[in-house]
């Protein structure tokens, strides 16, 4: 017999495992549309990595010529974050780290 606090135990894990598939799911258009942005970043002689995806933010590294560019700011909230945050509602920010 399967005490409450083992039958809570499952149900909590099974949530715990809902929400991680629920992220991978988020994560994988993260980085499909990140895959779409990356062409225009390299004709300009930039890039993008992205590192991870926790909290509903979006954490991404801009390198090259993206990194020292005055217009990052423009790059990052005006053209990749609205991009990522349009198409995946869960994400409410994305931050790029150096």
């Amino acid at each position: 017999m399967v005490s409450n606090k083992q039958f809570n135990d499952i149900i909590l894990m099974g949530d715990k495992m809902e929400n991680k598939t629920k992220e991978n799911e988020i994560e994988l258009k993260i980085i499909a549309l990140i895959d779409k942005i990356r062409p225009f970043l390299i004709s300009d002689g930039g890039n993008l990595e992205f590192i991870k995806y926790e909290n509903n933010i979006v954490y991404i590294r801009l390198f090259g010529a993206c990194k020292d560019c005055s217009m990052i700011d423009i790059t990052l909230k005006d053209g990749i974050e609205e991009m990522i945050t349009s198409e995946i509602p869960e994400v409410k920010e994305v931050i790029n780290v150096d």
